[in-house]
């Protein structure tokens, strides 16, 4: 497979444009909209062939950024009829955006487009969006100051009926999708009635603190300083960087057990001890020291009852009662997943496992195509197809 060939020919036919605007959807078929981290994820396979398309997926994430700083998870650029998922369709109580946001992976995006193509005028016009969608996350998503990051609902976290939100949702370990999916509906209608207000929302109904949303949030917050200083905004850089480590301190207080950072609900950080992916996120931003690295890597992502399937990685660990290799972010392979673990990987020297987990990447698209996701055993493909995330593939063998 010419993987560099077949990526773009994807993202080139996904590709939209609204007036001025251009996007990509991540799969026709099943996600005719753009989304908040795809489009971040579609950036930076971009950095590897179009830095300046790269930029305009990015751009167009800000055009309808919310007047409190918040940048929705999914803009409705064309209503489509043809949509295969009726979810996608929900009255969010605005005009042409969902109401919720997803892991903020924007920064890094603009940082890695910065990093292929140093454009300051590209950095400086993207900032003020930047500094606004962080600031609102570091103060509404905040309310306690406790320097932890709130999530209001499971998709703000893109793994929509992961295991980790079955408590907070009332569900038990097995459950069909649609009943997951109409709690997370009863959640919006919540939330729409007190209007997305985050902070009151979070308390009342949905108050999670997410082990690899916080992650990702220290790693865009450096990314976030490192851009600030680029364009001479020292202090805002210094204000940014200090965030990051606060979030990264309040993580290993709030979240660490036993050698795991384990996501938190309620008002008392209730740990949800659920093993997933999620245990390996902190990798990504260089959170846990080099002894908990090599022990989240030796007892749980090399055990053969755990996380060292057929076909790395599972986003569930084989031994929860939760786990199902067909069940959507209940145990399938999710290329998105692969790249922050390999990122992780590499920033503690692992790099044998890292270079075997692109291995396995890349083997599931040459075996099932660029589908959404995989079964952890056989490597079938399941759900969208033509799905752009398996462009991260390419990152990974060029990094």
């Amino acid at each position: 497979m010419d993987l560099k060939q077949v990526a773009y020919d994807i993202l080139l036919n996904n590709r939209r444009k609204s007036g001025e605007h251009q996007y990509t959807v991540p799969s026709p078929q099943s996600y005719p909209y753009q989304w908040l981290w795809d489009s971040c994820f579609h950036a930076i396979i971009l950095s590897h062939l179009s830095p300046e398309d790269g930029k305009k997926e990015l751009l167009s994430l800000t055009v309808r950024q919310f007047e409190n700083g918040m940048i929705p998870h999914m803009i409705y650029w064309e209503k489509s009829e043809a949509a295969e998922h009726d979810h996608l369709n929900i009255a969010w109580g605005r005009d042409g955006t969902s109401s919720i946001t997803q892991p903020p992976m924007l920064a890094y995006a603009a940082w890695k487009i910065f990093q292929k193509d140093p454009d300051t005028k590209f950095l400086e016009k993207i900032y003020p969006a930047l500094y606004h969608f962080y600031k609102y996350l570091l103060h509404e998503r905040d309310p306690h100051e406790r320097h932890l990051i709130g999530i209001i609902n499971p998709d703000e976290s893109g793994e929509d009926n992961s295991p980790r939100f079955d408590e907070a949702l009332d569900l038990p370990p097995v459950h069909d999708l649609d009943e997951n999916f109409k709690r997370r509906l009863t959640l919006v209608d919540e939330n729409r009635k007190c209007g997305f207000d985050a902070p009151f929302c979070m308390k009342n109904f949905f108050w999670v603190k997410d082990v690899p949303f916080n992650a990702i949030m220290v790693e865009n917050l450096r990314c976030l300083s490192k851009i600030a200083q680029k364009i001479s905004n020292g202090y805002d850089a210094e204000y940014f960087d200090a965030e990051a480590g606060r979030i990264a301190l309040a993580m290993r207080e709030l979240m660490l057990e036993d050698g795991i950072f384990w996501s938190t609900r309620g008002e008392h950080y209730d740990k949800i001890k659920i093993k997933t992916w999620a245990m390996f996120a902190p990798l990504f931003a260089k959170i846990p020291t080099q002894e908990e690295a090599r022990f989240l890597v030796e007892k749980h992502l090399k055990n053969e009852n755990e996380f060292s399937t057929t076909f790395l990685l599972p986003t569930v660990s084989a031994d929860e009662p939760s786990f199902n290799p067909d069940g959507f972010w209940r145990g399938p392979v999710w290329i998105s997943v692969n790249w922050f673990v390999f990122h992780g990987l590499r920033n503690y020297g692992f790099d044998e496992l890292a270079n075997t987990l692109a291995s396995h990447s890349l083997n599931l698209l040459e075996k099932s195509g660029f589908r959404e996701h995989f079964h952890p055993y056989t490597g079938g493909g399941y759900g969208a197809i033509n799905f752009t995330w398996g462009g991260l593939v390419l990152d990974m063998m060029e990094s």
